[in-house]
């Protein structure tokens, strides 16, 4: 595994000692830099994982050298913490809108500065990690998160959410309004989790239409039956009236040809640890592409579980079947 880079920015070689012991140890490889110039140049060259970074400082300031670090594209989303002797509240102030994400004062305590460390590296790899379109948690977090689960043991509920008919809509109306339907399924998905399990919930965006979420499995068929209704009801305001009223829109098929395509739904699917045991990620994923292709075979919006029962919306509302 690639140890991740933190720089350290200090002046005083005893105190840039100490520290690089301290990382060290915590299994951290370790950049240096004695002075602000130093480390501009040595932040480009390279590209630590985070900066510690002391205020005064020969030839260029901290605030200076995290202002420089900022402007950069290149440097701007390395997470910056302050050290400074001074623990006067505009002085940190001073430092945080220059764009730092947090301040240590000296003398530190190792413990302390560790936490803030790692707590740094963990929101930066959130915010990468996020996708751009709704910042909601992206592939690799969803991953690390269902694997967490699994190693705890504990019960839980993973459901799926994929917006059907979204091509044909993205085709008709452009990028703009299919971005526009992607968040309002992502704020609705927050919405609902959040109120219904909002302490141990987690929504991902797995990219492009296609959402998950992971809850507890006496809370799951709740929360995706109300994703379900909150989405058709939002659905029809997304289309022009006309096309509403006519229930669909006609663009070019998968053969070129002009085709119908009906209002979008959803299609969830729900797999729960307490019924179906799961041992590793991979299986997991089998099971829920296998319960999506059986939900992509109905009409309107659907859940799908593998309980072995599915229940319609739309013109099949009312319908419950073996799956």
């Amino acid at each position: 595994m690639t140890k991740q880079k933190i720089l350290i920015a200090e002046d005083e070689l005893h105190l840039r000692e100490i520290l690089r012991y301290q990382l060290e140890a915590a299994g951290f490889e370790v950049i240096d830099a004695h002075d602000g110039r130093q480390a501009l140049e040595k932040v480009t060259a390279h590209m630590p994982d985070l900066v510690l970074l002391d205020v005064m400082m020969p030839f260029m300031n901290g605030y200076e050298v995290c202002s420089r670090l900022r402007e950069s594209y290149a440097t701007r989303h390395i997470p910056i913490i302050m050290l400074t002797a001074k623990s006067e509240s505009t002085d940190r102030i001073h430092g945080l809108q220059g764009g730092a994400n947090d301040y240590v004062t000296k003398p530190w305590e190792a413990r302390e500065l560790m936490l803030r460390v790692r707590n740094m590296l963990d929101w930066s790899r959130e915010q990468r990690e996020a996708s751009p379109l709704t910042g909601l948690p992206g592939n690799l977090a969803i991953n690390d998160e269902i694997e967490r689960r699994l190693l705890q043991g504990t019960p839980f509920a993973v459901l799926q959410f994929d917006i059907d008919y979204f091509k044909s809509f993205n085709d008709f109306y452009g990028f703009a309004r299919g971005d526009d339907a992607i968040r309002a399924l992502a704020a609705v998905l927050v919405e609902v989790a959040n109120r219904h399990d909002g302490e141990t919930s987690f929504v991902g965006h797995i990219g492009g239409d296609d959402f998950v979420a992971l809850t507890t499995p006496e809370h799951a068929e709740l929360i995706g039956r109300e994703v379900i209704d909150a989405f058709d009801a939002a659905a029809g305001a997304l289309y022009d009236p006309e096309d509403r009223k006519r229930g669909y829109v006609k663009v070019p098929n998968r053969l070129h040809k002009m085709d119908r395509f009906p209002i979008m739904s959803l299609t969830v699917v729900m797999v729960c640890t307490d019924e179906h045991p799961v041992e590793h990620l991979a299986q997991l994923t089998d099971i829920a592409q296998e319960l999506k292709k059986l939900g992509k075979q109905r009409r309107g919006s659907v859940l799908i579980g593998e309980r072995r029962r599915t229940s319609g919306r739309g013109p099949a509302a009312n319908d419950r079947s073996a799956a």
